[in-house]
């Protein structure tokens, strides 16, 4: 009869499981599914000039007008980035990690700027140097009186920028690659007599095919989804389109929202091909043949004098392209609104005001008399509109890395617990379908569909409505980072001992209990570790924040890029261009602080943290022994 009882009584475990299970088909159906199959749809249920429904108006209207162009300008940026960023990608990790480069430590501080900057801030940053009013854009002016102002615009300015913009994933995974690479299979190669170069074109490289190759998809896939760099810098390609049509209506221009959902379509044809490609690849197999003992690769020395000078001045000068615009933004950012404006650098003259405080304004009207505008001028955590997106950015960013560490988390422990039936492979892949749609596709579907007061599993709420919109973004946000937080966080529950789990339950500890007291404490560094790379991407994310654009969602990057539309314009917004560079150090100071945690605290093992904290003991026994014999003299 008891164990009757025991049998019919619902468990905790099995009521959070009913619980979750419930929660990820929600999640499934009504954020990733049901709004993109909405988006398809829409294609075809357009109307004519003559109110009748046609399925292939859109088509038609996309193959006989101006639309292909945008599809093509985003396949060759896309392409053209391929080249380039390999090129110097490549080029960056073989100066710093293979060839013997003096001062290869400082080279790759430099390298690594973009991981503190990206998106908004760091195309503005290149702004304040090559724009028409730019710095340097400004010296030639001077220099040269024939200079074109307008050079830096367009492809060419889209294609400079995203070059050195996306170097950064060279950075971090071929950086690894190249550091993993046997050193007795390259000293085999140079005792039979092959020169360096023959060495590196026929050892090494091949070694790092597939790391290359999933970079070139990456490269392919950013170039082909870019919006900060085309929407700033004036190039018309297929994210800035999409954005634009969503916020316009059939009184502007025919079937705006279909035609944006057909540019959607599109890109996600293309991601999901590459990313089928790239899938296909990696099911081949690599395999490197290297000697039981493996040795940590040596720095190779160029012999030949001309190519060592050459190496260096190469090594030197992207050097010199990485850091000016960082340090140009960082010392400028404690100019005067008067030196900024003129680029001109006052090195007498140094203020906080970008950053700190407010001042009034006094300005000349064209009648010729001064008018005084309160606190027009004001630094960054003065100015509420600053300050509000920060705020905004700052809380939505948290949430949503958050809620993507939990969902993940909970699934990875049930899927390791399903892993040989079907429901784990199921919650796998379904976790895995963000990745297999570009960003815009899904925040142009959620902007559509919820804007809308009968979609019923929402509770018939307008979700892009006043303040919902916010809800709204952190969703996108959690969704578009499952994929990357799924193959992070659950690489690491491979590092957990299935003993302690069989263990655990025979002293008889419930399922909840063995996962909170067992398996978290083990993967929790790795979560963190996500949880902050997820946070640092968001903050300053602003594609996603520009297709929700709203009075209730505006975002830290969305008021970086509008802040200086308004400069100066009669007496408000004065300092808007220094304000920018503020934002910009603040940036670089949130995003270099999470990557020192993760990559720096947070990848020490045990042993390094163990040797730290008794340098730390002795060193303080050092000044404690120090200051004892003062006061013993003294004495």
């Amino acid at each position: 009869m008891t164990q009757t009882l025991e049998r019919n009584r619902i468990r905790p475990e099995l009521f959070v499981r009913l619980v979750g299970v419930c929660f990820f088909v929600y999640l499934f159906f009504g954020f990733m599914l049901l709004p993109c199959l909405n988006t398809l749809t829409s294609i075809f249920n357009t109307k004519n000039a003559a109110g009748e429904r046609d399925a292939f108006a859109v088509i038609r209207f996309f193959l006989a007008g101006s639309m292909g162009k945008f599809v093509w300008n985003s396949l060759k940026l896309a392409i053209c980035l391929v080249i380039t960023v390999n090129v110097i990608g490549v080029s960056i990790v073989l100066l710093t990690e293979y060839f013997d480069i003096k001062g290869a430590k400082i080279l790759r501080m430099g390298y690594m700027t973009t991981m503190i900057y990206s998106g908004v801030a760091l195309v503005t940053g290149y702004m304040f140097l090559y724009a028409g009013d730019g710095i340097l854009t400004t010296a030639m002016k001077n220099a040269f009186p024939d200079f074109n102002p307008s050079w830096f615009s367009g492809f060419n300015a889209v294609l400079f920028t995203m070059t050195f913009a996306c170097t950064s994933n060279h950075m971090l995974f071929l950086r690894n690659a190249i550091r993993g690479i046997d050193y007795n299979t390259v000293e085999a190669a140079r005792n039979m007599g092959a020169r360096p170069f023959k060495v590196l074109w026929k050892v090494v490289f091949p070694t790092l095919i597939p790391t290359m190759f999933s970079l070139t998809v990456m490269t392919f896939i950013t170039g082909l989804c870019a919006m900060s760099a085309p929407t700033l810098l004036g190039y018309d390609s297929i994210n800035p389109e999409i954005v634009r049509l969503a916020g316009s209506s059939t009184a502007d221009e025919a079937f705006p929202q279909a035609r944006a959902a057909l540019l959607s379509i599109i890109l996600a044809m293309f991601t999901i091909v590459l990313l089928t490609v790239l899938s296909a690849y990696e099911r081949k197999g690599h395999y490197l043949s290297v000697s039981k003992t493996k040795a940590k690769l040596q720095k190779q020395k160029i012999t030949n004098p001309v190519a060592n000078v050459l190496a260096h001045i190469y090594a030197y000068l992207l050097f010199i392209i990485y850091m000016t615009p960082v340090v140009m933004i960082v010392v400028f950012s404690f100019q005067t609104y008067s030196a900024i404006r003129l680029k001109k650098l006052d090195l007498s003259n140094w203020t906080l005001i970008n950053y700190f405080g407010q001042q009034d304004y006094e300005y000349l009207t064209s009648r010729g008399k001064y008018k005084t505008r309160v606190g027009s001028i004001s630094g960054v955590f003065a100015n509420e509109a600053t300050l509000g997106g920060i705020r905004l950015s700052f809380i939505l960013s948290a949430l949503a890395a958050a809620l993507a560490c939990v969902i993940v988390v909970v699934a990875c422990n049930y899927m390791f617990k399903k892993k040989n039936k079907g429901t784990g492979v199921v919650l796998e892949y379904a976790l895995l379908f963000p990745w297999l749609l570009p960003t815009i596709l899904i925040c142009y579907s959620y902007r559509t569909y919820f804007n809308s007061d009968s979609v019923w599993y929402v509770g018939n709420q307008n979700l892009y409505y006043a303040q919902n919109v916010r809800f709204l973004i952190v969703m996108a946000y959690t969704v578009t980072k499952l994929p990357f937080s799924l193959r992070m966080i659950k690489a690491s529950f491979y590092s957990i001992d299935e003993e302690l789990e069989d263990a655990a339950k025979n002293l008889g500890a419930s399922g909840i209990y063995t996962f909170l007291r067992v398996k978290l404490p083990i993967i929790l560094p790795s979560v963190l570790a996500v949880f902050a790379l997820n946070f640092n991407a968001l903050f300053t994310e602003y594609d996603m924040s520009a297709t929700f654009a709203s009075t209730y969602g505006t975002s830290y990057a969305m008021v970086i890029q509008s802040m200086c539309r308004e400069e100066g314009l009669y007496g408000y917004n004065v300092n808007a261009s220094g304000r920018r560079c503020a934002s910009t150090v603040f940036i670089m100071l949130v995003s270099g602080l999470i990557l020192y945690l993760v990559y720096g605290v947070g990848s020490r093992d045990l042993g390094e943290r163990l040797e730290i904290r008794d340098r730390r003991r002795k060193r303080m026994e050092k000044i404690s022994a120090f200051f004892g014999k003062k006061e013993t003299g003294k004495a």
